[in-house]
């Protein structure tokens, strides 16, 4: 798999750039599942997501997910992040 740029869904509902996820993670995706895998800094899978080539597609999915930067943690302060 490799990291073209485009977008997914963290597990908090908010739209993350496929180039730039933040919290140490590293993403692969593969673009004709629309798959996209979230890996821990050791290799492990921490989540899955599916692939939005623009911001456009997520809309036409009905998801209104606010887009951050790489800088946002990942998490909420209430479950430790």
């Amino acid at each position: 798999m490799s990291t073209p740029e485009g977008f997914f869904v963290d597990w908090d509902g908010q739209v993350r750039s496929t180039t730039d996820c933040g919290g140490g993670y590293r993403v692969d995706v593969d673009t004709a599942a629309r798959y996209v895998a979230i890996l821990g800094p050791g290799g492990a899978l921490v989540h899955e997501a599916t692939f939005y080539k623009d911001l456009a597609a997520i809309a036409k999915a009905g998801i209104k997910g606010q887009l951050v930067p790489g800088s946002t943690p990942w998490g909420r302060k209430s479950e430790g992040f």
